[in-house]
Formats: C-alpha cells, structure tokens, sequence
C-alpha cells in the first residue's frame, strides 16, 4: 500500500526553509513538489531579473503562469528590445506585480507610462538611477495621465529615487501626489538644497530645477502618519535640518539612513536620538564628525534600536561604545574602519553576567587595534547568540582568535577573516603551533658599528612576518589532529560563508582537512598562494552548495585542477579567477561544459585565455551575464595583425550591434537610442575571420551620459574587451569593408599607430 500524499500546503511550507536554488532542485522532484514551489508565499520572496533580450520574452509569459510579484529589469533602455519588453511586461505580469526595480534604466516618457499603469497592485518602486526618465521634465505632465497614475499608485509603499540628478520639485511633487500611502523613500545622492531658500519664504513649491529641503519637509509633514523610513545618505544634509524634521509633530521613524553625511556633527545625532525614540535602524556609517557623544546618546535613548551602522566614524574610540551592551533589543553592529576602536568596553559590557546579549551580527573589519584578548573575551560573551562575524583586515589577530572562534561560535553561519595574515594551518586545525627559540643569527663586522644605516647594530630586528612563508605540517602533525580533535574550522558545521583572502600562511594541509562544508555557498581563497589542485578538489567535492568561489591570483592551479574539479561545482553562480595567468582555454572548455549555472565570470588579466575561448564559452553557457575580460590585446591577436593599426570613428542617431558577419551580411539585432560621437568597438572582418562561429554580434556603442565602457558583447551585453573610460582608441585592423555598414557615416580618414 502506498502512503497517502502530503498536501500541497505541507510540502510548500517544507520549501520555505530552503534556500532559492534548494527550491529550485526540489521543484524538480515531481509534478507535486513544482506546483508546491510555486505556492505565492515562496514566490513573493523571489526576484525575477530580465536581461533585455529577445529570450527573456518567452520567460515572461513562462512568469505569468506563476504570477511572480517582484522582477528586476535593470538597465534597459530605448531600444526597439527594451521596449518590446516592457509590453510583454505590462501585458502578462502586470496585474500581479508588486515590486519593480528600474534601477539605472533609460526609458523614455511613454514607455515607463505603459507599464506604470498596467501595474494595479503595486507595493515598490524603484527608480534610482534612472536619470533620462526626469531629465526632459515632462515626466507625468498631463493631467489625465496623473489621475490615472493615482488610481495605480494608492497602495504604493516604498519609492527609491535615489541618485537622480534631475530631481526637481516639481518632480517631486508630481510623483508624491500619487502616493497618498507611501512608508519609505530614498532620495540618497540626490542634490537637494538644505541652506538655500530658492522660494523666499513663498509656499509655492514647484521649481524645475532644483529640489529644496523645504519641499521635502513640506511632504514629510503630510506624511506623519505612515511615513517610517527615510534614506538621505549621501547628500548635504546639515545640523538644522535634522533638527527640522526629527520635530515634525506627528512623525515616528523607524528607519533612518544617514550614510557618509559628513557635514553632520555629534549634535545631530543628539538631536535624531532625543526627539524620535522609537528608531529600530540608524546607519551613521562615513559620518566623519562624530564622535564618542553621538554614540552614547544613541546607546542612552533609542532603547528600541535593532541595527546600529557606525562603520567609518574616525573619531568613535572605546569610550562611546559604553552603553551599547545595554541596548537589549540589538541584532546587528557594524564598527568596521573605526581605526581606534579595540574592544575593551564591548567586552566589559557584554560579559556582565545579568546581561543575555541578542547580538546576532558583528562587524569589526579594518579595526586595527583589535587584539587577540579582546577577541576570545567577546566571541565567549557572544557564544549564544551571534551568527555572523567579519574580521577582515584586523592584522593582529593570529591563531588564538580564530580558536577561540572555533571553540565557542558553534552556530556561525558567515565568518569572515580577510587579511589576517598572521592565521596559519595549525590555527584552522585546532592546534599548538610548537615554539622554537628564534635565535639571531650573529652578523660579521662589515666596516664601522656606527655608520648611516646603523645595518650591523642590531637596533632593526626583522619583524617575524618578514618571512611570510608558512611552515608546513607533517603527517605526525596532522595524525595528531585526527587522534585529538580540537577546535578547528570544521566545528562550525552551519558555515554558509567563508572569507580568508590573502591568509597567505594557510596551505593545502589544513584547506583539505578543515573546509568540508554541506551548507557552505560562498568560499573566497583569493590570495592564498599556497593552495594547489589538491585543495580546490578536495573542496569542490565536499562543499556539494557552493555557489560563490572567489580565487584570485591563486597563481599554483593548474587546468587539470579545474577539469577535476568543475564536475563537482554545478551550482556554481560566481567565479572570480582574474589574475590567474597560468590558466589556459582548457578550464574555460571545462566550466562550460560542467558549470551551466555560471552566471558571472571574472578573468580579468588572465592572458593564458585567449578571445576565441570566452566567446565559445559564451556560447555554452546561456546564463551568463556578466563577464570580465581585461586581457591584453597583444595577448589574444593574431601575430599577423599587431602591427599598422587605424581607429575608425562613426556617428549615427541610432546604431545597432550587428551579426552574422561570418556569412558576410548583418541586420539589426538590438537598437541603443542616442545622440552623439560614437566608435566603433572592433574590426568586424577580422572577428568574423577569427571567430568560428555562426552568428557573432559586436556592439556600436553612443556617446551617453550613462555608458563610459565599451567592448565587444553578446545579447546578453557581456563585454569581451573593456575599454578605459571615457573612450579609449580603439584599435582595429588595416583592412576593413566600410561598405558593409551603409547606415553609418565615415567622419574620419585611417590614422595609423
């Protein structure tokens, strides 16, 4: 007899302790477990990100049978795809979508207009970035367009517009006016006039070209009651303003984003902490200004705080950090580059026995004076509770920390350790390293005791880390650590994230032994010049998630290291190889074959790879969408072609990449809208000559205000030769059919290197 079927509901919620590609696995299981994991709690927690490609037109209408609420259609553009994208958009998404990110895009009036309003149930929005869409003011100008416009936007949450430079007024108030409940906005990095008064005390808001303080004040005040989350990180805001709107009757913020403010003193905070109580997140990260009375004030009155940023606070020391143990209610602290912070008052308050600490994250990176006592006192008090942990480039911790970290944080889940040099095998191991008198070596007389270098005195001793090559384990060592089992880094059995960049005294011996993790998704090992073939298979095969590798300049691997290996990482998302001249096209061949879900690859000064192996590389793995190739041109040209190179230069309204050069036509494939001097990006009869493949696309970039590299990309706008910004010449073969190009006007003659 079989057993009976769980219902849908107890499968979904079985997924929705998964992560997104344990999901993804699992909807493959059966026909039961894919309509599972298309329940609309699980698919509310997704992000759909569109590249404007012609394929990402069928993903669309294969989206709407799952009625997916929140997609990202970063970057497009006015082109005749981009365009086309918004309508499949607008017409099978768009009564189910919740959130969309435009982050960066250019869309034109009329095109942002279509799938605004095709969009009733919208909760986010977010605009940042997207420059073009305000430049010409006539955004939402018509007055029937604006009634509609209202009708979409009444449920309107959250609006992003940060990094507009065109933000005005009128803008401004054209949009709000739509948003009768909006809780969060980001003006981040917009250029808002704090000090100046562009009205004269009128009450008449609506200039065109600049966006005031007294506006955003102004809609602040009718907001009082939703209004929750403001975001005005980067921009000018000074002391007086943050008095302005901390005072507004009314207003109970529970969120507020203040990244690198410089101009904001300690009094501001004192003023932010005394008059809105009720805060759960402040971020005061880059507020140079600030000082130890910021913090105590903050540490004294927001007893509610939950996520507390000081990252970058110069002139935070030990003595502001007194009351931070008694915020009860904390889960999250970030100290990072606070160059005079050592610990001694978080461990002084978070070892007070009446106290049970809620800390679940801790950021220290960059804090220069952390020592190992401080260290082992902190991760003892935080055993319970904390999760994630970043130590990056605290240069003084050694193997005592890291034990320490082994012995009591059993629940870590992210461990970062970045530049820590000092951190060796038999630290990952969990064992004594065996001391040996260091004895100086006597120098010979070699002329004067006193002489300009004071070379033979004695006064300059060497500093032990001089010598940065590590001393290696032996089979007893390592026999030992097996018959005795200490706290080494296989302890922390929830590791899903590890960083030990440029621990350069870490080898294969402990990598093979310690880094044996299921659940592990990002590993980065960039930098640790040691480890060989023996360490990248051994944990390929342990660590069966990983998903992030990062192992730049890891000069020791070889290609037989990769073919081993990337049959084992097929859930791999991101490579990081650059620097890693020893690699050739054969590991190229082996991660497109084996690593299909490779979304973003980094070979950046990688000269071992030649032009003719990424883009075959390409052509296998579909997902990719990011690719980084700053080879040397030298490097992948045919010897017959380096010499007698022109720069071509075109002009066109409209350009569009073109392929098929291989059968010796083009057409047009994707359209880039713009006005302006633009080159062209390589010699096309010689990529159709060299490259063996059926259909090529190289791109014509325009001259915008948005795009300052070029190079030769894919539909899917993967750059194969970067270019240095602005414009770089471009240097293309002596031979070039100009006839092939009809559409485009030649404004230069040949000019020859």
């Amino acid at each position: 007899m079989e057993p009976p079927e769980l219902p849908l509901e107890i499968i979904s919620y079985i997924l929705s302790f998964l992560s997104v590609t344990d999901q993804k696995a699992a909807a493959l299981v059966n026909r039961m477990w894919y309509f599972a994991a298309q329940d609309s709690q699980l698919q509310r927690k997704l992000v759909y990100c569109l590249p404007a490609t012609s394929s990402a037109l069928n993903t669309i209408e294969g989206l709407s049978r799952r009625c997916s609420p929140c997609i990202s259609l970063n970057s497009l553009d006015g082109s005749t795809i981009s365009r086309d994208l918004i309508r499949h958009v607008a017409f099978y998404l768009g009564p189910y979508l919740e959130s969309v990110n435009l982050h960066g895009s250019s869309l034109t009036d009329s095109s942002f207009t279509t799938l605004l309003l095709s969009c009733p149930n919208l909760r986010s929005l977010d605009l940042s970035g997207c420059n073009s869409l305000f430049m010409s003011g006539t955004l939402l100008s018509k007055p029937e367009i604006i009634l509609r416009v209202q009708e979409v936007l009444a449920n309107l949450q959250e609006l992003n517009l940060a990094g507009i430079r065109y933000l005005s007024d009128l803008m401004f108030n054209r949009f709000t006016s739509c948003t009768p409940h909006l809780e969060k906005l980001s003006l981040a990095r917009c250029h808002i006039a704090f000090e100046f008064d562009p009205y004269r005390g009128s009450n008449e808001y609506n200039s065109s070209a600049i966006l005031s303080f007294r506006n955003v004040l102004r809609f602040l005040k009718g907001q009082v009651n939703c209004m929750r989350s403001l975001d005005l990180s980067g921009t000018g805001i000074t002391k007086e303003a943050i008095r302005s709107f901390v005072q507004v009757e009314g207003l109970h913020l529970a969120e507020l984003i203040l990244q690198n403010c410089r101009d904001l003193s300690s009094e501001a905070a004192i003023l932010l902490s005394k008059h809105q109580p009720d805060l759960t997140t402040l971020d005061l990260s880059g507020c140079t200004e600030m000082s130890d009375s910021a913090v105590l004030s903050v540490s004294s009155r927001l007893q509610n705080i939950q996520n507390l940023s000081l990252g970058k606070v110069q002139w935070l020391t030990d003595k502001g950090l007194a009351g931070i143990a008694d915020l009860e209610k904390l889960r999250s602290l970030d100290l990072s580059e606070c160059s005079l912070v050592n610990g001694t008052e978080l461990v002084k308050g978070f070892s007070a026995p009446h106290l049970q600490p809620k800390l679940a994250s801790l950021n220290m990176a960059c804090c220069s004076m952390l020592k190992d006592m401080y260290v082992v006192s902190l991760v003892r008090s935080l055993s319970g509770c904390l999760r994630v942990l970043d130590l990056s480039s605290c240069m003084s911790l050694t193997d005592v920390s890291l034990r320490a970290i082994c012995t009591y944080l059993l629940h870590l889940t992210v461990l970062r350790l970045a530049w820590c040099k000092e951190l060796t095998d038999w630290g990952l191991l969990g064992l004594e390293e065996p001391r040996q008198d260091v004895k100086l070596q006597e120098e010979k007389d070699m002329g004067p005791k006193f002489s300009r270098t004071f070379g033979n005195m004695g006064f300059f001793v060497p500093p032990p880390y001089v010598d940065d090559r590590p001393r290696l384990l032996t089979e007893s060592d390592l026999k030992i650590s097996q018959e005795k089992p200490g706290p080494s880094l296989r302890s922390l059995k929830n590791l899903q994230e590890l960083d030990l960049t440029a621990c350069s005294k870490v080898t294969d011996s402990s990598i093979v032994e310690v880094i044996q993790f299921t659940d592990l998704r990002r590993l980065s090992l960039s930098l640790v010049v040691e480890i060989t073939d023996r360490s990248l298979v051994s944990f390929a095969a342990a660590c069966c998630s990983l998903e992030q590798l990062s192992l730049s300049h890891c000069l020791r691997l070889s290609d037989e290291g990769f073919q081993a290996a990337s049959r084992y990482l097929r859930r791999l998302h991101h490579l990081n190889l650059s620097g890693c001249n020893q690699l050739t096209d054969l590991t190229l061949k082996a991660l497109g074959k084996e690593c299909k879900e490779l979304r973003s690859l980094d070979v950046s000064m990688c000269n071992g790879f030649t032009m003719l192996g990424v883009a075959f590389l390409q052509s296998q793995l579909p997902l990719l969408t990011k690719l980084q190739t700053r080879i040397e041109f030298a490097a992948w040209m045919p010897q017959d072609h380096k010499t007698s190179l022109p720069v071509l230069q075109l002009a066109g309204k409209q350009s569009a990449p073109l392929h098929e050069f291989y059968q010796g036509t083009y057409k047009s494939a994707l359209q880039h809208a713009g006005v302006g001097a633009c080159q062209l990006v390589a010699g096309l009869e010689w990529v159709a000559r060299w490259y063996p493949l059926p259909h090529l696309m190289v791109t014509v970039g325009i001259k915008t205000h948005r795009w300052r590299e070029f190079g030769v990309v894919r539909a899917d706008y993967l750059p194969v030769l970067r270019l240095p910004p602005p414009f770089g010449p471009i240097r293309l073969p002596h031979k070039l059919d100009v006839k092939l190009f009809p559409q485009l006007h030649l404004l230069e003659e040949w000019r020859f290197y």
